[in-house]
C-alpha cells in the first residue's frame, strides 16, 4: 500500500487522478480523482474516498448506496501522476446500475473477440447475486429464491444437479453445457447465502492441486463427526 505521498505529482489543482481497478476480475470499474485528504483518508480508512470536482467536495464511495470500495492495494505509474487503486467493489461502481462505467463502446470500435472466459466471470456473477439479494422480492430473481429462504436456494442446487444428470444421461453434450451453467449459477446464489466468496472455492481448489484424491477425499478434523 502506498504510504510515501511526496513522491506524486499532484496537477495544479491538486488533484491526481485515480483509476479502479477489481482486484478479483481486473476490470477497469471508473475513473476518479483525489486530493491529498481524499487519498490519505483512503489510506487511514482502508475505504475508497474521492474528490467531486462538480460538487467540491471530499466523499467516500458508495457513502449513500452502500457500494463501497475496499482498497486492497494503491499503485502509480512511472511518472507519478496517476494512481491505480485496486478495489474489492461491493455492488457496482457506476451509479448508472452497471458494475463498471465504462460500458459504452464506439460504433466505428473494432468489434470485441470473445477470448477464453477466466475465473473472473465467476466473482462478477457472484458481486451481481450480493447486490440483487439486497433487493425487494419482486425485483429480482435472486431475491426471491433468498426470500423463500435457505431450503429453497438449496432445493435449486438439487434440482440442477439433477437436470445435469439427465443431459448427461441423454448424451447431449450441448444439454450438459446448459444445464451445467444453471447449476453453477444456482451453486454461487447458495455460496451467496453464506457469503461465501468463489475466491474461498478457488483457493481450496488449489490447495488440493498435485495432492493424492485418496487423501484429498478424507475430511479435515474440524469435519468430522465427534
Amino acid at each position: 500500500m502506498l504510504t510515501d505521498l511526496s513522491v506524486l505529482q499532484f496537477n495544479t489543482e491538486g488533484l491526481i487522478p485515480a483509476i479502479v481497478q477489481d482486484t478479483a476480475t481486473g476490470q477497469v470499474l471508473m475513473l476518479a480523482y483525489m486530493n491529498r485528504e481524499a487519498l490519505e483518508q483512503t489510506l487511514a480508512t482502508g475505504l475508497a474516498h474521492y474528490w467531486s470536482r462538480s460538487r467540491a467536495k471530499l466523499w467516500q464511495k458508495g457513502e449513500t448506496s452502500g457500494h463501497l470500495q475496499h482498497v486492497r492495494e494503491i499503485r502509480y505509474d512511472c511518472d507519478a501522476d496517476t494512481l491505480l487503486v485496486i478495489v474489492e467493489q461491493e455492488g457496482v461502481a457506476c451509479h448508472t446500475g452497471e458494475r463498471s462505467c465504462f460500458f459504452h463502446r464506439l460504433p466505428e470500435s473494432p468489434q470485441p473477440t470473445r477470448p477464453p472466459v477466466s475465473e473472473g466471470l465467476l466473482h462478477q456473477i457472484y458481486a451481481v447475486i450480493q447486490e440483487r439479494k439486497r433487493r425487494a422480492p419482486q425485483e429480482s430473481y435472486v431475491a426471491s429464491l433468498m426470500a423463500r429462504g435457505q431450503d429453497h436456494v438449496l432445493k435449486k442446487v438439487v434440482e440442477e444437479a439433477a437436470e445435469v444428470l439427465m443431459a448427461s444421461k441423454d448424451g447431449r453434450p450441448e444439454a450438459v453445457v446448459y444445464e451445467m451453467a444453471d447449476l453453477w449459477f444456482h451453486a454461487i446464489v447458495a455460496l451467496g447465502w453464506h457469503n461465501i466468496s468463489p475466491q474461498e472455492v478457488l483457493q481450496e481448489l488449489q490447495r488440493r492441486f498435485g495432492q493424492s484424491g485418496l487423501r484429498i477425499n478424507q475430511l479435515p478434523p474440524s469435519f468430522t463427526a465427534p
